[in-house]
């Protein structure tokens, strides 16, 4: 898929997101990242998977993340923008400025979670809809990571963590390697896939909403909870995690049986991010999917 140069869009706030569209198919993909704070680039190697004559791939930078732009969130006039409310209005804006209609849907983790509450808001826009590694409530996610903790470090190991956290000392480096142990395990297991080595994430916008890792869930999505409204969401839906995700697998099965539409398939040997473990199972799950639905198949 050829890469058609990138557009700074915007915005009626006066702000600009980055946003790029690749490939010229009939098949429309908008992708949300996750994070909060992550960016555009979990999505980099969708142009060499999904050939650009049949689909075009939308991407952008939420606003606060990488290429976009980057508002001061201390200053109290740029509070109401670390909000689910304002990231959500933001992703149905850069539709509209996209001219996107009748299209797919894709976020990833904290974007799974706008995809299902634009899909309860929005719906009528969208043809179909993929979740990719997010469950309908943070509370299971953070029992789960939780339960991951205890099962692959030593109960010192687990106590030492905890007291980290409690200092906030986060820079410890005994608590580094312990967190990218759990990272390689859960996050990404095959990193040497990645398009770009170099994170960029938006840590602002990340301890805000999330907290300071993966594994440290005390930010504001906290109590965020969707169980009891999946099944209004009428939209064909792709369930995609890693079979070695942070999110719990049960809780997607759940998820599976309440949405009237879905499907779930899991990555094998993927983590959290298991676009990058393990590509070619799971664009064959992604293309399969947007294929059966835009030939009224699935």
């Amino acid at each position: 898929m050829e890469h058609q140069g990138t557009t700074l869009l915007a915005l009626d706030n006066g702000y600009h997101l980055f946003t790029r569209k690749e490939g010229h198919g009939a098949i429309k993909l908008l992708c949300v990242h996750g994070g909060p704070g992550g960016n555009h680039e979990g999505f980099d190697n969708f142009a060499a998977n999904l050939p650009g004559d049949e689909f075009t791939v939308y991407t952008y930078d939420q606003l606060g993340s990488y290429y976009s732009d980057q508002p001061d969130f201390s200053l109290p006039e740029n509070q109401h923008y670390l909000t689910l409310d304002y990231y959500l209005s933001e992703l149905e804006e850069v539709r509209q400025k996209l001219g996107l209609e009748d299209f797919y849907l894709l976020g990833h983790s904290w974007g799974g979670l706008l995809a299902q509450e634009y899909a309860l808001k929005y719906g009528d826009h969208l043809k179909g809809l993929v979740i990719m590694s997010m469950i309908d409530n943070i509370a299971e996610y953070t029992t789960h990571i939780n339960y991951l903790r205890n099962k692959e470090l030593t109960p010192r190991e687990v106590k030492y963590m905890k007291q980290v956290e409690d200092e906030e000392n986060f820079d410890d480096p005994m608590y580094q390697e312990l967190l990218d142990r759990l990272y390689s395990l859960y996050v990404v297991r095959h990193p040497q896939n990645k398009v770009r080595t170099v994170s960029k994430k938006a840590t602002a916008v990340y301890n805000y909403f999330q907290g300071n890792n993966e594994f440290v869930m005390v930010g504001t999505l906290n109590g965020w909870d969707r169980r009891a409204d999946l099944h209004r969401v009428n939209t064909p839906t792709l369930l995609t995690f890693g079979e070695f995700d942070t999110m719990p697998l049960d809780a997607a099965q759940r998820m599976k049986e309440t949405l009237p539409h879905a499907r779930l398939v899991l990555t094998p040997d993927g983590g959290h991010g298991h676009q990058i473990d393990n590509p070619a199972a799971f664009f064959a799950t992604l293309k399969h999917f947007l294929r059966q639905v835009e030939h009224n198949e699935f």
